[in-house]
Parts: C-alpha cells; sequence; structure tokens
C-alpha cells in the first residue's frame, strides 16, 4: 500500500460530523491536561457503585453485540415487546457475563479525569444465581490491594452485584487493573 493510500485510509477513520470532531477534540485536551495513572487514583478501600436496570432492550444489544442468541434471554417479541421469555429457571434470564462488562464502568470513577494507560489484566467471576431480565441490580466495586509485579503496578478489585429489592446475590468477580 502507498503512503498516499494509508492517508487517505486514515482521513477515513477520521470523526465526520462537527460534533463528533468537538468531541474528539475536548478528549484530546482533557487528556493532555488532566490525566493521571490509575495507580494514582485509586486508594485502597474506594468503593464505587451504580444501579443498572437490565431492561429486554439492554439484554438484546450485549446479546447482538457478543453474537450470543440465546431463547432463555428473550424476553421480547415482535409486535409485543415485553413478555416473560422461557429459561429452566423460569423467565427469561441475563446473560451471565452480561454484568461483568458493565463493572468496568462502575469501577473508573467518572467523576475524576480520565485515567491513562490502564489495562485489564485478570479477572475471575463467580455466577451464584441467574438475573432475571427486568431486574434492577446494584453493582459495587471496591479497591482492596495494590501491589507490584515483575516492575509493573496493579490495583486489584472486588466486585459484587446484587438485586436492589430482595438483596439477592447475583455475582462476584475479582479483576486486576495494570496502570503505567
Amino acid at each position: 500500500m502507498t503512503s498516499v493510500n494509508k492517508e487517505q485510509d486514515a482521513r477515513e477513520l477520521r470523526p465526520l460530523t462537527p460534533i463528533q470532531r468537538a468531541q474528539t477534540r475536548e478528549f484530546i485536551r482533557e487528556l493532555e491536561h488532566e490525566c493521571q495513572t490509575y495507580w494514582d487514583m485509586v486508594d485502597v478501600g474506594d468503593t464505587l457503585c451504580r444501579e443498572l436496570h437490565l431492561t429486554p432492550e439492554l439484554i438484546i444489544l450485549y446479546s447482538d453485540g457478543v453474537e450470543d442468541f440465546n431463547p432463555w434471554y428473550e424476553a421480547w417479541r415482535m409486535n409485543s415487546w415485553q413478555i416473560e421469555g422461557e429459561s429452566p429457571f423460569g423467565g427469561a434470564i441475563v446473560p451471565p457475563l452480561l454484568v461483568s462488562h458493565f463493572i468496568l464502568s462502575v469501577q473508573f470513577d467518572h467523576t475524576k479525569p480520565f485515567a491513562i494507560g490502564s489495562i485489564h489484566t485478570y479477572h475471575d467471576s463467580k455466577i451464584v444465581a441467574p438475573i432475571k431480565v427486568g431486574a434492577t441490580v446494584r453493582i459495587t466495586t471496591r479497591a482492596i490491594e495494590k501491589f507490584e509485579k515483575r516492575g509493573r503496578r496493579y490495583v486489584r478489585h472486588e466486585a459484587e452485584v446484587i438485586d436492589v429489592n430482595n438483596g439477592a446475590l447475583y455475582f462476584q468477580e475479582t479483576r486486576d487493573i495494570l496502570s503505567l
């Protein structure tokens, strides 16, 4: 591929709308002025939590994205949007690792500047019970340890997912974030 073709390919990847251009510029400005490493931003004991309503729409978006088309997750039908659904656990259930995806969005404190140079390097997930589609859960993460291994810095978190209404524990996870 010639350098002219590479430049053309790069231009095609650039944001196309004025809003996308402005958002990209703002993101880069924030990176230049307000960045810290994840290691510097997190203290052992820091706890964050958020609630998440597990709607049929969210399940569809996730299932489509990971191409996991299990009928156990279907709590919708064309022209009669929400239905009970069917699984061996009663009604439709949430794909088991969907909540693991959202742990990351809780783990990074959105009230702080963007953390640079962090990589999710390890997680150990425990599925305790199936989650019914339509449930509202609370995802809680807690920084439990900071450690160095082979000259690299890590922050370890524990996370749990519980039902907001009845307190049932659905999911637990330990995960490590490598920080520059």
